[in-house]
């Protein structure tokens, strides 16, 4: 069966490297990604449970690993060669047990929350932060049972979505996906969790003013977040920088009660917060920033319209950035990052208020979001695995070409008509 495999080759990836100066995947027929004959994944376990995906996303973080671009930060939390694929929507053909212990039919259609933890790697007694339910903060994710991988997508021994060859899931990763979803609105659950997570560590409070740099996939969901868990019990403002026409609509129709370009969004936090310009930065400005891009430019103009004692969120994966931090030490700011997902503590949120129930996992409450945002729209095209390089070109200026979210399609057999 084929898979994209991605393979430690540093030829190729300095050659995809190269060609990324041109566009973000334009070096996919160059790069270390290959399309290969692959065996299904060996299950490492009885609690292990074959997926077969249906669709699987390309993440900014796969991009940036792909153009060559990635931090080197990572090279010791990943294992090669690897399928990559980490927002996956399969079916378990087989069943399966899910993460709450419930037993799931053959047949059922089920989302993984891919962090490879403690559970996954049988190490006992786990890590403070699994045991605390913030798997995505685990330390053991380069020991145990699995060769070195943070999330499922990046190990050599679970495979990955982009694979019709299928994945090993572990009980404490797979989600029952509603009947009501789509396909498309089962694929965004993961990114959602990560908006989740962001919208609910970044400590907003009632009344506060909100801006949110960039409306790729994870701005609009931290939009849809925010609009609606967070705002609900705090009235606060979401002002949003989008750089496409499309992008500005998306952000609006989401939730977002100012929206303009990336260029203005200073100027209309300085006019709603009443602030004066000094030294091209706000004398007042945002109480909370989302960067939800991840390059040296978002984070500045991040750092430069957020309040004193203001609080920035990194949400997009940065790489190798350089930005003057003088801000953040004169005006005593807090600059935090959004990792992944795990339980929440969401007292704050409409959600919890409602149910009363407590900290909840990060992807229950993204599906909710999905559903109510109606998330599954933002998955614009989807290729077979057969068309990776168009695919991956596609995903690199999904921006500039109107669109989204850019999925591979498994849900056809190899050998059926497309």
């Amino acid at each position: 069966m084929k898979a994209l495999v991605l393979e430690r080759n540093v030829p190729r990836f300095a050659a995809s490297r190269v060609a990324s100066v041109l566009g973000s995947g334009r070096g996919a027929g160059i790069g270390p990604l290959q399309l290969l004959d692959v065996d299904p994944p060996a299950l490492p376990g009885d609690d292990w449970y074959p997926l077969r995906p249906l669709l699987s996303g390309i993440c900014g973080s796969d991009m940036a690993t792909l153009d060559g671009r990635s931090s080197r930060y990572f090279e010791d939390l990943v294992s090669f060669p690897f399928v990559p694929g980490h927002e996956v929507v399969g079916i378990l053909e087989h069943g399966g047990i899910d993460h709450l212990g419930r037993t799931l039919a053959p047949g059922t259609r089920a989302v993984i929350e891919p962090v490879l933890g403690c559970a996954t790697r049988r190490i006992l007694p786990p890590c403070p932060q699994c045991v605390e339910g913030h798997t995505g903060l685990c330390g053991n994710v380069a020991i145990g049972a699995l060769q070195p991988g943070l999330q499922t997508g990046y190990c050599a021994d679970t495979g990955g979505g982009w694979s019709a060859a299928g994945i090993a899931a572990h009980a404490s990763q797979l989600h029952n996906v509603p009947d009501s979803f789509t396909d498309e609105d089962a694929v965004m659950v993961e990114p959602t969790a990560c908006a989740v997570h962001a919208a609910l560590s970044a400590g907003v409070v009632p009344g506060d003013l909100v801006a949110v740099v960039g409306a790729g996939t994870l701005g609009l969901a931290t939009i849809a977040a925010l609009h609606q868990l967070v705002r609900p019990v705090t009235d606060c403002t979401v002002m949003v920088g989008a750089k496409h026409p499309h992008q500005r609509e998306l952000a609006a129709t989401l939730g977002a009660d100012t929206v303009v370009s990336p260029g203005q969004l200073a100027r209309a936090v300085r006019r709603q917060a009443g602030s004066l310009v000094l030294a091209g930065r706000l004398t007042e400005g945002a109480h909370v920033v989302f960067d939800c891009v991840g390059t040296a430019e978002s984070l500045t103009t991040a750092l430069t319209m957020v309040r004193p004692r203001g609080r920035v969120v990194a949400v997009g994966m940065p790489g190798h950035v350089s930005v003057d931090l003088a801000p953040l030490w004169q005006r005593e700011l807090t600059l935090v990052g959004a990792y992944a997902y795990g339980t929440e503590d969401s007292s704050d949120s409409e959600q919890s208020a409602q149910s009363g129930n407590g900290p909840r996992r990060s992807f229950d409450l993204a599906i909710q979001v999905v559903a109510e945002g109606g998330l599954g729209s933002l998955v614009s095209a989807t290729y077979p695995l057969e068309r990776y390089q168009e695919a991956l070109r596609h995903a690199g200026a999904a921006g500039s070409r109107g669109a989204v979210k850019i999925a591979f399609d498994l849900r056809k057999r190899e050998g059926s008509p497309r």
